[in-house]
């Protein structure tokens, strides 16, 4: 991955991994103790919790690349349905 020269963005990817990771960390543990069926209420909000601060995090990460992603498609017709007028070459959109 290439580093973020928007900070904020780069604070969500870690944001990101730390709460996938933490979540994956949960539930495991709640495997290996047996709160399969009946995971503990308080287990059960912090795993809600991360999962929701993973979903912000996805919603920037997304909307910031769906600004300053340049086209990979190379033919004619897809190439001709983008606004190039709102890409400055350097990635960032100027809106």
């Amino acid at each position: 991955m290439i580093a973020d020269s928007n900070s904020n963005i780069a604070w969500h990817r870690v944001q990101l991994k730390k709460n996938r990771d933490a979540v994956r960390a949960l539930e495991i543990a709640r495997f290996r103790t047996g709160e399969i069926g009946g995971a503990s209420g308080q287990t059960q909000s912090t795993i809600a919790k991360l999962k929701q601060r993973i979903a912000e995090s996805e919603r920037c990460i997304a909307a910031h690349e769906r600004q300053t992603k340049r086209p990979v498609a190379t033919d004619l017709q897809s190439l001709a349905r983008v606004s190039w007028s709102n890409w400055n070459g350097l990635g960032v959109s100027r809106r």
